[in-house]
């Protein structure tokens, strides 16, 4: 039983602050780009990942430990922002998001008694869902209540979205494509101990 616990913080300790690490990188490597005051980013791509190779509670956890150290003043944010004045910026719904992204994902591979392409394919798509809804929604409610510019509409919130959809519409495919080949490769080589351990 011991050695079971032992095996399982390994992978935690390593694989989660990695997802983490790797939101950080996603979140500047072409943060460089704006639209709409939305940076143009590849965190949906890594907490996509996340969930699908973490699984649900620790892919969201690695989100929260981004969350938290942004939010803790470190520069892991798009744009090298962080602190708490973030939990005000318009775009902090994104960073909400990928918390819930990542744990609906991993969640329904996990309750999926066939993990097809098809499957992870679903998961991911019903994560991008969740990344845009919640995302958008709350830059809206932001900029209407917080940053009070009335002149920006909920139809002008949405089309500012077009943009990074489009990417972020490739980056699921490929995510779940490479996500799926990765859990079978692994669950193939893997014994059956180390598939117990890993369910």
């Amino acid at each position: 039983m011991s050695s079971r616990k032992r095996y399982f913080s390994t992978i935690e300790l390593v694989l989660i602050p990695m997802f983490a690490a790797l939101m950080a990188i996603g979140a500047n490597v072409t943060s460089f780009l704006v639209i709409g005051g939305v940076p143009i980013t590849l965190q949906t791509l890594f907490a996509t990942l996340a969930g699908a190779l973490l699984g649900s509670r620790r892919g969201a956890l690695a989100m929260m430990i981004y969350v938290l150290i942004g939010l803790a003043g470190f520069p892991v944010f798009a744009q090298f922002r962080g602190g708490l004045g973030s939990l005000v910026s318009p775009t902090f719904g994104f960073l909400l998001s990928f918390i819930i992204l990542a744990f609906v994902v991993g969640k329904i591979i996990e309750r999926s008694s066939k993990k097809s392409v098809s499957t992870f394919m679903v998961a991911c798509f019903v994560g991008l869902t969740i990344n845009y809804v919640l995302g958008t929604n709350y830059m809206y409610f932001a900029y209407q209540f917080i940053a009070d510019l009335d002149a920006i509409t909920y139809g002008m919130a949405w089309s500012w979205m077009v943009a990074p959809l489009v990417k972020d519409i490739i980056f699921t495919i490929f995510a779940a494509v490479l996500a799926s080949r990765i859990y079978h490769t692994v669950n193939k080589n893997a014994n059956p101990l180390q598939r117990k351990l890993a369910s």
